[in-house]
């Protein structure tokens, strides 16, 4: 068998592959592979298997390059950038990697929160800077965590895990919205703690913090648009660990300069990694270069799935993670 891997993991998958004695190549180029790049790649052996990442768009053109595949195993939860129908279309199947990076994500939304709110950025230039020259009553005031709103936006795996230590580690009250009330996750709070919001413009209204946990699909494409950015609070913040795409970028950066909310936490962009026009130069946001999953346990933990999830379909079985 024949495995392509569009670009180095951590060694913890490869070696699974390679102790089933499968032929593995991996690009050798520590960069993202354009289509053309991909395609050619692709074509220089009959490959049974593919391990891509988001950053890679896979589409029918990519599928056509290896007839003979079975599966494309996407290192990533989200498969925004892989075309399914094109897949189901060729009797590919497609994986993900949900579950085990939930943990680390949910962390790093958590400290995008803390760093917003307490200026943690803004008071570390200052700092090095040589600018702090003893404690100040009114200096780098943020805003506490303790007894707030917070809105989830998207009550998935990571959504109920930021709620989980929101709620249980900060005393903050949850509301949320899904396409649907998940009353289970609701029974494990006292009375008037998690609140279900039908409409996302409620949750937008009445939260102190939003943070989005959204998959990328046409109906959440900017789904957090001018008009809805300005139902939030002037004293709100925004925190998105999902896909850059689920807002409108531009409209983010002149609420963020009209200062129509407080400030913005942001771990994806949506033209990856172009920043939209001014975003950087702002002071009230904090920026991270889409390292939300990025704990050696959580990728070690990937690149493991994302091997299994090959090795079960090649030996004749079902993806432990097939995306359907």
């Amino acid at each position: 068998m024949k495995i392509y891997i569009t670009r180095k993991i951590p060694e913890a998958g490869i070696k699974m592959l390679q102790d089933k004695g499968y032929d593995v190549d991996i690009n050798p180029k520590d960069k993202v592979l354009s289509k053309k790049e991909l395609i050619k790649a692709l074509g220089k052996k009959e490959y049974d298997a593919v391990l891509c990442l988001l950053t890679d768009k896979i589409d029918g053109d990519v599928f056509n390059a290896v007839p003979k595949a079975k599966i494309f195993a996407n290192y990533a939860v989200g498969f925004d950038n892989m075309d399914l129908g094109a897949a189901r279309e060729r009797n590919i199947k497609v994986s993900n990697t949900p579950s085990v990076l939930t943990d680390a994500v949910a962390e790093h939304a958590v400290a995008l929160i803390l760093a917003i709110s307490r200026r943690v950025v803004e008071a570390d230039k200052f700092t090095r800077a040589g600018k702090y020259h003893g404690w100040e009553p009114m200096m780098y005031l943020g805003n506490s965590i303790i007894g707030k709103t917070v809105g989830i936006l998207g009550l998935g795996r990571i959504g109920i895990r930021v709620a989980q230590i929101l709620a249980n580690g900060f005393g903050a009250k949850i509301i949320y919205f899904d396409i649907k009330r998940n009353e289970e996750f609701e029974k494990e709070f006292e009375k008037g703690k998690v609140e279900y919001k039908e409409k996302m413009e409620d949750a937008l209204k009445e939260s102190d913090f939003i943070s989005i946990h959204l998959p990328l699909m046409e109906s959440t494409r900017h789904i957090l648009n001018k008009e809805r950015l300005s139902l939030m609070k002037k004293e709100a913040y925004l925190v998105n660990t999902s896909r850059g795409a689920v807002i409108d970028e531009n409209a983010l950066v002149k609420a963020l300069k009209d200062k129509v909310i407080k400030g913005a936490a942001l771990d994806v962009y949506e033209n990856e990694p172009v920043l939209a026009k001014g975003l950087a130069k702002l002071d009230n946001v904090v920026l991270t270069p889409h390292i939300a999953s990025a704990t050696e346990e959580a990728r070690n933990a990937m690149s493991k799935l994302a091997a299994e999830n090959i090795i079960a379909v090649l030996e004749g079985g079902e993806a432990p993670s097939l995306v359907k």
